[in-house]
C-alpha cells in the first residue's frame, strides 16, 4: 500500500454502474452489520454517498420473518433511499434464494451477497468467508441466486482474497470469481485481506490491482483500510479499481464522502466544523428516532455516538458521555455541552 505520508493522488473517477442501476459518483457506503441502517445511510447520502448498502441478513431470518415492529428497521425503505443494496448471508443454497426473494420484494434495488463476513461464529456456521473453502457450493449459492432475481435487478458478490494465503485458497477464489462472472454477477467487492486475517494487517490492494487487470471489462470494487477521502482516491489511482466501498472507516465519519468529491474536484477536504458536526449528529438521531421509536433509539445511538467522538478536538471526554447516553435528552445535553 502506499506510504501514508505521500500527497493524494486525484485520478479521473469514472461515474460507477452496476447492471442497469446508474450510481454516479465511484465512493459507495458498504454494508455494517449492526450499523448500515436507514438512518446511516441517510446521513451518508446526504453528505455526497451515491449508492449503499443495508446491514447483512441472515437467509433463515429472510425466509421467517414477519413484518413486526421490532423487525421492520431491516426493510425500511424510503423514496430518497435509492439506489440501495440489500445484503444476503447464509449456508444453503435454496435459502439464499429464498431470501434474495424477500430482498427483492422489499424493494432492493441490487442483491449482494456476502462471501466476506471474518465473525468466528459465522464461519462456525458455514457462512460469510467460509464459502471461499467450498468453490462448488459458493457457485451454486450464485447460481441459484441469479436465477431467482429478476434480471433487471443487478447480483453482486463480496469476497475477501482467499481464506488464507496458501495457493490453494488463491485458486479457490479465482475459481469462484471466475465462474461468477459467467453466471452473470454485475460487480464484485473485494476485500483486500484474507478471512484468516480479519483486520489484523493492512490491506492488500496490489492483490486488487491484479483482479482488475484480468478482468478489465467487469465491475470491481476495493474495499480494505479506508479511513479517509485520500485513501479512498489513492486506492482507485494505484489498483484501477472502477469504484471503493468504504465501510468501518465510515462510521461515524460520514463526511468521507463529501471529502472524496472535494478530491475529486480538485479541492482540498473541508473538515466538518463543530457546528456542522451537531447538526449531523442532531439530524442521525432525529432519523433513528423515526425508525425504531424513542424508547429503543438511545441505547442503540450510544455506538455511533462513540465513533462520532472521534471527529472532535476532546474525544476522549466526548466519547464517554456519548457511552452514558440512554435517551433524547442524555443525546441533546453532549451536544449542548460539547458541540455549542
Amino acid at each position: 500500500m502506499m506510504d501514508a505520508t505521500q500527497p493524494p493522488i486525484c485520478p479521473t473517477l469514472r461515474p460507477l454502474r452496476i447492471g442497469r442501476v446508474e450510481i454516479g459518483f465511484p465512493v459507495v457506503q458498504a454494508a455494517l452489520s449492526g450499523y448500515s441502517d436507514w438512518a446511516m445511510r441517510m446521513i451518508a447520502r446526504r453528505l455526497g454517498a451515491s449508492y449503499a448498502s443495508c446491514e447483512v441478513m441472515l437467509d433463515q431470518f429472510l425466509v421467517q420473518v414477519r413484518q413486526r415492529q421490532r423487525t421492520r428497521h431491516f426493510f425500511h425503505l424510503s423514496d430518497d433511499d435509492h439506489p440501495v443494496g440489500g445484503q444476503l448471508m447464509g449456508a444453503e443454497p435454496e435459502q439464499f434464494a429464498a431470501g434474495a426473494q424477500r430482498l427483492v420484494a422489499a424493494g432492493f434495488d441490487v442483491i449482494d451477497i456476502n462471501f466476506g463476513c471474518p465473525v468466528k461464529k459465522v464461519l462456525g456456521k458455514c457462512r460469510g468467508g467460509f464459502h471461499l473453502s467450498q468453490p462448488a457450493v459458493a457457485l451454486d449459492v450464485i447460481r441459484r441466486t441469479r436465477d431467482t432475481v429478476p434480471d433487471p435487478i443487478p447480483v453482486t458478490v463480496k469476497l475477501r482474497c482467499g481464506i488464507d494465503d496458501s495457493p490453494a485458497s488463491r485458486d479457490k477464489f479465482f475459481e469462484i470469481l471466475t465462474g461468477a462472472f459467467q453466471l452473470g454477477v454485475a460487480a464484485v467487492t473485494i476485500h483486500g485481506r484474507t478471512v484468516k486475517q480479519r483486520y489484523a494487517g493492512p490491506s492488500r490492494w496490489a492483490f486488487l490491482r491484479e483482479v482488475k487487470q484480468l478482468f478489465p471489462h467487469q465491475v470491481v470494487l476495493g474495499s480494505g483500510d479506508l479511513f479517509t477521502a485520500e485513501d479512498c482516491l489513492r486506492m482507485v489511482a494505484q489498483t484501477g479499481v472502477d469504484g471503493v466501498a468504504v465501510a468501518r472507516g465510515a462510521i461515524g465519519n460520514p463526511w468521507i464522502f463529501a471529502q472524496a468529491l472535494d478530491l475529486a474536484r480538485g479541492q482540498p477536504p473541508r473538515k466538518p466544523t463543530l457546528a456542522q458536526q451537531r447538526e449531523v449528529l442532531s439530524e442521525h438521531y432525529r432519523l433513528s428516532e423515526q425508525l425504531y421509536g424513542a424508547s429503543r433509539c438511545g441505547p442503540l445511538m450510544r455506538k455511533f455516538g462513540i465513533k462520532y467522538a472521534a471527529q472532535h478536538p476532546c474525544h476522549l471526554e466526548v466519547r464517554a458521555a456519548f457511552i452514558r447516553v440512554r435517551q433524547r435528552s442524555d443525546w441533546d445535553a453532549v451536544l449542548d455541552r460539547w458541540y455549542g
